[in-house]
């Protein structure tokens, strides 16, 4: 069975269990995988990534290619 098969057959399963306890059991442990798996395939910037990453954001600064912070919490809310 490949990855999709078993996906839809997990979906169909999960869709008919009627017990909350089984269902945050799985909420919990897909959070607690998928941040297993950010953690494992973190790298952390070096340092002259790093210091590329701020002379574009100080270029972006420089030539008005900024947004305020308010600004984009309006233009999220907007986005629902």
């Amino acid at each position: 069975m490949n990855l999709e098969a078993r996906k839809i057959s997990f979906v169909q399963e999960f869709l008919r269990l009627q017990n909350e306890e089984i269902v945050s059991g799985l909420e919990k442990l897909l959070r607690k995988r998928k941040a297993e798996l950010i953690e494992k395939n973190f790298k952390p910037l070096t340092i002259e990534q790093y210091n590329v990453e701020i002379d574009k954001a100080m270029e972006d600064s420089k030539n008005g290619r900024m947004i305020k912070a308010k600004d984009l919490k309006d233009k999220i809310q907007k986005w629902n």
